[in-house]
């Protein structure tokens, strides 16, 4: 037995498992050199009823890790639950098992919970596709459809060299830590969702709550993106779900982004205040001549400095269109 198998864990690493069993094993042996030697750990896998040798291999593992085998397929979300119930540690990771995980991945994201305080949600990180080392997710944004999609613009220099974490909409479930307390107050995955959107729904639920998602900027791990078995049957659905319950939340960031596009792209804040440059806007203090309305360019320019929360009523009129559109879709696909 381990010597860190016999005192409480800090860290319950919980993976769900469905086949893919070299992935499997490579995922699992990464993790034992990985994670620094004065941490105690458990790990519970959990397996959704594997049929390529997956069970037969489990039999063979001892502490610190604990298997839970499921009587019927429950997807990722069920599965990640199952094993949440029986977590011992003080700290829950959500880790696929098709990552490859490096030396220090661990440590800047635990940090990441350290400097939120009680204020904490759950901290991804970046990944890189394990085929092409191409940034796959830096956190997680909303498109002009009012979608989550992977964030896989790379970090600014500066902010890798200066910032440990940085605010996000909502992380990945592929790679996740998060408080048990936490975890257990926000309820857990949706089991409604099937292996999709139960991750950006509990980041949704942790920001409802007062708390902040981030990345860990310093934590790199490679993934093999999307390689169980059918993990993206359930896409339309799981987007139709999230959309009904979150629609004003997706409209309310699509318009964020939509605002920093339009004014770019209008020029609203050109030569206004030099010294601010973001990547989509110049700084907005509108030169009169310039802006038929005063007000709404001044209320956009509060919303983009987050002094207002609420998005500029065009933006947020052209995100609930694009949201009406993909409802309208949706609801023809699933009525017939």
């Amino acid at each position: 037995m381990s010597p860190r198998s016999t005192v409480r864990p800090l860290l319950s690493v919980i993976t769900p498992l469905y086949n893919c069993l070299p992935l499997t094993q490579a995922m699992v042996a990464s993790l034992q050199k990985s994670i620094p030697f004065w941490i105690p750990y458990e790990v519970i896998l959990v397996d959704d009823g594997s049929t390529d040798g997956t069970r037969e291999w489990l039999k063979g593992l001892k502490a610190p890790f604990r298997v839970v085998l499921n009587d019927q397929n429950l997807g990722f979300g069920g599965s990640t639950n199952r094993g949440a119930e029986i977590a011992r540690g003080r700290i829950l990771a959500l880790l696929n098992n098709d990552l490859v995980l490096k030396p220090g991945w661990l440590y800047p994201m635990l940090r990441g919970l350290a400097l939120l305080g009680w204020r904490a949600g759950l901290v991804g990180n970046v990944q890189l596709n394990a085929s092409t080392l191409r940034l796959d997710h830096a956190g997680i944004v909303v498109d002009e459809k009012c979608k989550p999609q992977h964030d896989r613009k790379s970090p600014r220099l500066w902010e890798r060299i200066f910032l440990p974490i940085r605010p996000a909409f909502a992380v990945t479930g592929a790679c996740l830590v998060v408080r048990t307390s936490t975890w257990r107050r926000l309820g857990g995955f949706d089991e409604a969702y099937r292996n999709g959107c139960e991750d950006v729904d509990l980041c949704l639920k942790a920001r409802e709550a007062g708390l902040i998602n981030a990345v860990a900027l310093h934590s790199i791990v490679l993934h093999h993106v999307s390689a169980s078995p059918g993990r993206k049957a359930h896409d339309e659905s799981n987007s139709y779900r999230l959309t009904l319950r979150w629609r004003d939340r997706l409209a309310e960031e699509a318009s964020r982004e939509w605002t920093w596009e339009h004014c770019w792209r209008d020029r609203l804040a050109e030569e206004a205040a030099r010294g601010w440059t973001w990547e989509h806007f110049t700084p907005f203090l509108p030169e009169p001549s310039d802006t038929p309305d005063k007000m709404e360019a001044f209320r956009t320019a509060l919303y983009l400095l987050r002094l207002r929360r609420w998005p500029p009523a065009e933006a947020m009129k052209a995100k609930q269109s694009a949201i009406d559109l993909e409802l309208a879709r949706w609801q023809k696909m699933f009525s017939s």
